[in-house]
């Protein structure tokens, strides 16, 4: 696009750019990320102000600056930047008429499907579906603006912390298929309810076109619920005899890996999961009714499923020590509903080796009211699992503690960490070979316990 063209879609006046000005690189807000031809957009956050970098930028090749006040450099001047991104990514889309857009949301579970998506379409054609959670108002648009004439499929995770969020990225890019995976407990304090939030996410379906796909999980009844409030093709995916796709016959191998028959039309094949947990299934079988509405024959899909791996780091990712430790990292994020899938994965990965387990969980943030009880369930979970050390880090994720203590029966150990050091301290001085760990929180640097055990090395040594 042409500097003027940008600047006519975002509203904004050119500056500095005396003759025609083109871009043909990637968007990027991060200087040190620009190449050649491409578009810096300079934020103001709290604390480093983008405008100083533009200098940075176009020297090392950006073609222009999208800002909110002149920087000396070629470039569109707007009055906010989010705003203009969102409006430039819409008009990058409207160019790409060949371009299969999928939306996924849920409220778990979505960058791991997306991750799995990016590969199975990739099959296909070219394929936009960047690691990492890039789900929100900045996270859309700038993956809406990866996609280039050859990109033939742009898969795109929708988050929402409230009512209309989803429906603001629709109109940025309008998905041609829409997956729900869930509704379950995050961010319920932004909701007010899982009702709540099933509204908010049902707000994809709702902005599918006639002839577009929703994928809806039949397994979780408000989604399924969902299929009234679209007039796209409805794609039923799970367990249930309700299922278009069906899977059946799950089974767990040693190291909490699923298989199972996947089902549909008269055809079946057998899918063995190379990643680590039951929860898996439902992540699988909605990339699968994504990659069958999109053209993939059934064998294909079969086969491909076996194959997918976690892109996005901190997610299920699975790794063993020298000396025998299993440790699950799943410390990116976390609610209610995602540490259950972690905890049972744990459990079944320990029940077919009779391996001891250490659960180290950390706060589950946006709970609102539920905080209390949404910990309490957690570690009410853990004990029932059996779960032999369960370590709570730091005060406000104590109450996992007390859910443990009310669960009847349970012999296990419960301790508190009241930080990252002292539950790296915990954790390394009574390791055994044959022990699983996870470790799983929201983004309170749980992440740090992770590291320390992949690397054996103590709070004071562990990277800040």
């Amino acid at each position: 696009m042409t500097l003027d063209e940008i600047a006519a879609v975002t509203g904004g006046r050119l500056v500095n750019a005396e003759s025609p000005v083109v871009v043909t690189g990637g968007v990027e807000y991060d200087s040190r990320k620009v190449g050649p031809g491409g578009l810096f957009v300079a934020f103001e956050g709290e604390k480093v102000d983008g405008h100083a970098f533009a200098g940075t930028a176009v020297a090392a090749g950006a073609a222009a600056v999208l800002s909110t006040r002149d920087t000396g450099q070629p470039g569109v001047v707007v009055d906010e930047p989010l705003g203009a991104l969102a409006r430039l990514a819409h008009a990058v889309v409207l160019r790409l008429p060949e371009l299969t857009v999928v939306g996924l949301t849920g409220s778990s579970g979505k960058t791991t499907t997306k991750d799995y998506l990016g590969q199975l379409l990739g099959r296909l054609g070219p394929a936009v579906a960047p690691a990492g959670s890039l789900n929100n108002e900045l996270g859309f648009p700038y993956t809406v603006l990866r996609a280039t004439t050859e990109t033939r499929f742009l898969v795109l995770e929708m988050g929402a912390r409230g009512p209309g969020h989803i429906r603001y990225l629709t109109e940025i890019a309008r998905p041609d298929i829409g997956v729900v995976l869930n509704v379950g407990a995050a961010h319920i304090g932004e909701f007010g309810s899982v009702q709540g939030t099933a509204r908010a996410k049902g707000e994809l379906v709702e902005a599918l076109p006639a002839e577009g796909v929703a994928v809806l999980n039949a397994d979780d009844p408000l989604v399924a619920a969902m299929a009234r409030r679209t007039s796209a093709r409805v794609l039923p995916v799970g367990e249930s005899a309700d299922a278009l796709i069906r899977a059946t016959e799950v089974v767990l191998d040693e190291a909490g890996r699923a298989s199972y028959l996947l089902s549909t039309g008269g055809q079946a094949g057998k899918v063995s999961l190379g990643v680590p947990g039951r929860h898996q299934v439902a992540n699988t079988l909605a990339a699968a009714g994504v990659a069958l509405s999109a053209g993939m024959p059934f064998d294909d899909v079969v086969a491909a499923l076996g194959e997918v791996g976690i892109v996005s780091g901190r997610r299920m990712d699975v790794f063993r020590r020298p000396d025998g430790v299993t440790v699950i990292d799943d410390s990116y994020n976390a609610n209610p509903s995602s540490t259950a899938a972690a905890l049972q994965a744990l459990a079944a990965m320990a029940r077919a080796s009779r391996r001891r387990t250490t659960a180290v969980l950390g706060y589950m943030a946006e709970l609102g009211e539920y905080e209390r009880s949404g910990h309490e369930e957690v570690g009410r979970l853990a004990a029932e699992l059996g779960v032999d050390r369960l370590i709570a880090v730091a005060e406000n994720a104590r109450p996992i503690l007390d859910g443990a203590a009310r669960a009847g029966g349970w012999t296990g150990e419960a301790i508190f960490a009241p930080d990252q050091a002292a539950a790296i301290d915990i954790v390394l001085g009574d390791l055994r070979a044959d022990e699983v760990v996870l470790v799983k929180g929201s983004r309170y640097r749980t992440w740090d316990v992770a590291d320390a055990l992949r690397a054996d090395r103590r709070p004071e040594e562990v990277r800040p």
